[in-house]
């Protein structure tokens, strides 16, 4: 799956800390973005997929189409806001927010 971001998350993404980016950086290459791949290929298929308990992604209530994720349970408290997207035949996620709890207000 590939991914885009928003201009909301770029801000966001420069605010984080460098070493909260790597740890963002590393939960979606090691186990958001396999995860992601799956979706998409059961979605396809016309199937269910159930995400990792620990990633807690789930769509936002009250918000139509907006996902959201918890990359970081401790320091930080690591949140973040996405959406999928079809662009032909592929699927994309959009990055929307990231940081702490605060993006919820805004996704």
């Amino acid at each position: 799956m590939k991914f885009e971001t928003t201009p909301a998350f770029d801000v966001d993404v420069r605010r984080l800390k460098a070493e909260h980016l790597a740890q963002f950086r590393d939960v979606v290459v090691t186990r958001f973005a396999p995860s992601c791949d799956a979706w998409a290929a059961a979605t396809d298929a016309g199937g269910a997929f159930i995400w990792p308990k620990a990633l807690r992604t789930h769509p936002m209530k009250g918000r139509p189409g907006v996902w959201e994720m918890t990359w970081s349970f401790a320091s930080p408290d690591g949140r973040a806001t996405f959406e999928f997207v079809r662009i032909g035949q592929e699927w994309r996620c959009r990055w929307r927010r990231v940081g702490d709890h605060g993006v919820y207000a805004d996704p």
